[in-house]
């Protein structure tokens, strides 16, 4: 029986298992429950620990999910190294369904989402200039390229509040920007990582260009469902692809984040 791993895998929409023979666990935070039961098992020789983002049932819209207790339930399990596949619409013509993102930056344009562990009893000011982890962004773009996807292994994640889709008019504006991609779930997952000194890579697959890139009625919930559903074998053979191309140790800056700084409050080991 698996209990612990260093590797999280946090699922998107569609993406609701991807571990066999695995322990489900019920994990208490200080921020309520998680989005669900932790499943832990393995891949190969590593340990991993599996989180549907929005629930098994999807239950919980991008605004409603309990970010905080995910990411803290995930450290809380030995997690360091974070993975988070999710479904984006594309803000680039030559970005089409299909193509993989592996960005490395992010725009946020969320409102009211609790973002922070840090919001009583002290100031923490973590550095966020460089979002992702660099080692498990290259290990993904990598992984990716030689099982064939077509791949943009940079680019900027634009994170909207949803759970509505965009504007016309506001996906041209996030295109004019130069931005590539838009989501509403990458933040504040990717900064409650950070604030956790924990890794987080994500593997951002494209389900539709947004409504200001093309013509059309612009792209449905169930067309994103529908289309992540015809893809989802193969990333997960992607995702466990890169679990085992992630090195073992830690040699990124993601560790030394809170390095020097003065916590109010001790993090789960």
């Amino acid at each position: 029986m698996v209990t612990r791993a260093d590797i999280g895998v946090i699922g998107g929409s569609g993406f609701y298992s991807l571990l066999d023979d695995a322990t489900e666990i019920e994990v208490a935070t200080p921020y309520g429950p998680p989005s669900d039961v932790v499943a832990v098992g393995r891949i190969g020789e590593r340990p991993v620990a599996f989180l549907p983002r929005h629930g098994r049932d999807h239950r919980f819209p991008p605004h409603r999910i309990p970010y905080r207790a995910n990411l803290w339930a995930l450290r809380s399990l030995g997690v360091r190294q974070v993975l988070a596949p999710s479904a984006v619409g594309s803000l680039r013509p030559e970005l089409g369904p299909g193509t993989l993102v592996v960005p490395d930056q992010l725009v946020d344009r969320t409102s009211g989402r609790a973002q922070t562990y840090y919001d009583t009893d002290g100031v923490v000011h973590a550095a966020f200039s460089d979002p992702y982890c660099p080692v498990g962004r290259a290990a993904a773009a990598s992984t990716a390229r030689s099982a064939g996807w077509d791949l943009a292994d940079n680019g900027t994640l634009v994170v909207i509040e949803g759970p509505r889709f965009s504007t016309r008019a506001e996906s041209r504006w996030f295109t004019a920007n130069g931005w590539t991609i838009v989501g509403m779930t990458g933040f504040p997952e990717s900064v409650l990582a950070r604030e956790l000194a924990m890794c987080y890579t994500s593997l951002s697959l494209v389900t539709d260009h947004d409504a200001g890139v093309e013509a059309g009625e612009g792209v449905t919930h169930e067309e994103v469902l529908a289309f992540f559903a015809t893809n989802i074998a193969r990333m997960r053979s992607l995702v466990t692809d890169v679990v085992t191309a992630l090195p073992q140790d830690r040699t990124c800056p993601c560790g030394n984040a809170l390095d020097g700084i003065k916590l109010p409050f001790d993090l789960p080991e």
